[in-house]
């Protein structure tokens, strides 16, 4: 049995825990889809973008693709539910900052003030198989004090 005076560093996820993907990625897809006159269920196509997470994780973790960096499985899985929705019009620069939505992610509104606790007691860190970059973008977006 771990006694609480022997709990020293805090290890947590991070997507879906504490920070909202699923509200941001749907925001900035409805900002692209006015931009681009497109008519698109966003909040339908955040939950297939991220619904084919595991099967890209799972192609990696049978050898099926080399290990990738996350920011570029985010981008096939992109390309992916782009084709699926019907959406071709985007430019490549649109693509990439449309994928970089997982660098601007918001946290839930308790999220900083919960880590800030817990950080004067306990070293704190992410558990995710984000990229640093992502991780640290995304952060300082959210205000969070990792």
């Amino acid at each position: 049995m771990i006694m609480s005076d022997d709990l020293k560093v805090l290890a947590f996820d991070v997507f879906g825990t504490v920070v909202d993907w699923r509200s941001s990625v749907i925001a900035e897809g409805e900002q692209l889809g006015k931009a681009k006159g497109l008519q698109i269920d966003w909040a339908a196509f955040a939950d297939a973008w991220r619904s084919i997470y595991r099967p890209y994780m799972d192609r990696v973790g049978t050898g099926k693709l080399p290990w990738t960096k996350l920011d570029d499985l985010h981008r096939q899985m992109l390309e992916e539910t782009l084709s699926r929705f019907g959406i071709h019009s985007l430019s490549e620069d649109e693509k990439q900052h449309f994928n970089r939505v997982w660098h601007r992610l918001n946290a839930w509104p308790d999220s900083a003030p919960g880590l800030q606790r817990l950080k004067t007691r306990f070293v704190i860190t992410t558990l995710s198989n984000g990229n640093i970059s992502l991780l640290t973008n995304m952060a300082k977006h959210a205000g969070l004090p990792l």
